[in-house]
């Protein structure tokens, strides 16, 4: 790991190397571009800067922006480049610039190419101010892009929908199932049972209207009545009994009603006001009509 870091280390400092030699043989070239455009010998020494130094300030932004400022960014440090390209270039044409023996004001012999240099040249300290100012506020109010949630909140969010009530969800109950009832054979009474056996108890289930199923395989049968007494369970006890007593429809609602004062609508679902009142599905799904109808009418 630490042979990585010396790696990228030596990498970034010869990089750096290299672009302080070349600034300085830019740097040349443009003292004497500047020099023979009308600066001083302070605005001449100055010059490179503004044209160079904005290129390593929009390359720095195209690193930190994103999207169309990115491509702002991109532009302007394309645009610098070629022209410290062509000053550069012009410089090197120009064998007069060298000694600054060149006639003020002049660049080149054709009168309209002259006149391009000598705008492009006067024209890109104005245009660092305008650029620079720029790129630097786009990075200051640069926001980066939000890091996306774990799946294990999506997860928690898609498993909100299993823990609602039954009225709550979308999918329809299914329709009950009719079970195919047939009549069982009479028992037959042998000997002394016959005197001990209940009539109730050989008394045959009646045969139900709908047609019984052509195969006799999938037929079921009903139990017998048990001839066993029940024993009496007698009174609950009061230590057996819910200590909570059983509230009239108006206590729950009012109840409710203070319990959900602050949630949000999409809150107010039949299971929430069932585990926050205690009451059962039924009552919670009477409450939580009762609670949207009211907030309708405020709303409206």
């Amino acid at each position: 790991m630490s042979l990585h870091r010396k790696g990228r280390a030596a990498l970034v400092f010869a990089l750096v190397v290299v672009v302080v030699m070349a600034f300085r043989v830019s740097w040349n070239a443009l003292r004497d571009i500047a020099g023979a455009i009308g600066a001083d010998d302070t605005a001449a020494m100055l010059y490179p800067f503004v044209v160079d130094g904005l290129m390593a300030l929009a390359l720095i932004a195209t690193l930190v922006l994103a999207g169309r400022d990115r491509v702002f960014a991109l532009r302007v440090l394309a645009g610098y480049t070629i022209a410290s390209l062509v000053l550069n270039y012009v410089h090197g044409l120009v064998p007069e610039l060298h000694g600054r023996s060149v006639d003020w004001g002049r660049l080149a012999d054709w009168d309209p190419a002259n006149w391009a240099l000598v705008l492009l040249a006067t024209s890109l300290p104005v245009g660092s101010i305008y650029f620079g100012s720029d790129l630097v506020a786009k990075v200051l109010h640069h926001r980066p892009a939000p890091i996306p949630l774990p799946t294990a909140n999506v997860e928690e969010s898609t498993g909100t929908e299993r823990k609602q009530s039954s009225s709550d969800l979308t999918v329809s109950t299914p329709a009950p199932i009719t079970p195919n009832v047939t009549a069982l054979p009479r028992p037959v009474a042998v000997g002394f049972l016959k005197s001990t056996i209940p009539a109730k108890a050989t008394r045959a289930v009646e045969q139900p209207t709908a047609t019984p199923t052509a195969s006799p395989a999938v037929r079921r049968a009903v139990a017998a009545e048990s001839t066993r007494p029940r024993r009496a369970t007698g009174r609950v006890p009061e230590a057996a009994r819910t200590p909570r007593p059983k509230r009239s429809r108006d206590e729950l609602l009012a109840e409710a009603r203070k319990a959900t004062a602050d949630w949000p609508d999409a809150r107010l679902t039949a299971e929430g006001i069932r585990r926050e009142v205690r009451t059962s599905p039924a009552n919670a799904r009477s409450l939580r009509d009762a609670l949207r109808a009211e907030r309708g009418l405020q709303a409206a």
